[in-house]
């Protein structure tokens, strides 16, 4: 049974009024579930994604105040690269991002395709990249970014181990990814990078650096917490915690998190690698016109509403 690409990946803001601006006024992304940390309440959960959410395009953040800045380093996930759909919307994007202020790099390419790097205002590394195309996921039709130059959703991710042996082995044998690329860093001899797909590379990738003199990371402001990948149900989330037992690995049980449900490793690296179901989905307590505009709750946190309300920032 294999993986099918990504699901949402999950990362760190310590103000959720900037990061709901940035990511809907400057990105152009929808807001399409406005919720909590199921396991900590007092912070927010912010999706942003296609017109509906759907799976394989949302980027999700927790408000976590307090935090301080991402240490960069080894045993992270340290890169989120979006799709747009062509080589024309990359330029569109340097346009843009440059009249709004933001940190970017020239236009370069990533693996054969035209891509732009950046950062949020916190720091996020964050890379637009062509999918020359293909099928993704279809941008909001309100988006002060035009449909033709908008993101499509998740086109991969990176991460910075230390080891190179324990994680591939993990990913290739166990997981089920390729490896599609391997190249010598020119600048730092001592580090390699990988390049790894989930089924098809577009929405699928993940990029290993092999970095064994840097120093450790510390999650932080403008980390990423979690990767997920899609599984289409239970039953396929039941197949994979079985098999990630027999290897040895310490898969959580599956668990209910209403819009999805979910199952959580730690792999070799410090990685931590979800599995999600496409379902339920963003729009099964929300109309889709209004998905986003209030705080939702799953029904179990329903009744503490009121404090939990009464424990949060407002955005607006």
């Amino acid at each position: 049974m294999q993986l099918n690409g990504y699901h949402h990946v999950t990362a760190v803001t310590s103000n959720a009024k900037r990061n709901v601006d940035f990511y809907t006024q400057v990105l152009g992304m929808r807001l399409v579930k406005k919720t909590v940390n199921q396991d900590d309440v007092t912070a927010y959960h912010l999706y942003y994604g296609d017109e509906l959410g759907r799976a394989g395009t949302t980027f999700t953040f927790f408000d976590w105040a307090m935090i301080g800045p991402q240490q960069r380093g080894t045993g992270a996930i340290d890169l989120l690269t979006m799709r747009v759909p062509s080589a024309a919307a990359i330029t569109y994007w340097a346009d843009r991002l440059a009249a709004h202020g933001v940190d970017a790099d020239p236009m370069s390419t990533w693996h054969g395709h035209a891509a732009l790097a950046f950062r949020d205002p916190e720091g996020q590394r964050l890379m637009l990249i062509s999918d020359e195309g293909c099928a993704g996921g279809t941008p909001w039709v309100k988006s002060p970014v035009p449909i033709d130059y908008g993101i499509k959703g998740i086109f991969g991710t990176g991460v910075t181990v230390r080891n190179r042996e324990p994680l591939d082995t993990v990913l290739r044998v166990v997981y089920g990814l390729t490896l599609v690329d391997e190249q010598v860093d020119p600048v730092h001899p001592k580090r390699t990078h990988l390049l790894y797909a989930v089924g098809d590379t577009i929405g699928g990738a993940l990029a290993v650096q092999v970095a064994p003199d840097m120093p450790p990371s510390r999650l932080g402001v403008g980390g990423v917490h979690h990767i997920a990948f899609r599984v289409p149900d239970d039953d396929a989330a039941t197949y994979w915690i079985n098999r990630l037992s027999r290897s040895g690995l310490q898969p959580t049980h599956i668990i209910d998190r209403f819009y999805f449900h979910s199952v959580y490793t730690r792999v070799p690296g410090n990685i931590l690698i979800e599995l999600a179901t496409d379902g339920p989905g963003f729009a099964t307590d929300e109309p889709a016109e209004t998905l986003g505009e209030t705080l939702a709750l799953p029904p179990f946190l329903e009744p503490r509403r009121a404090s939990i309300e009464a424990g949060l920032r407002p955005i607006e």
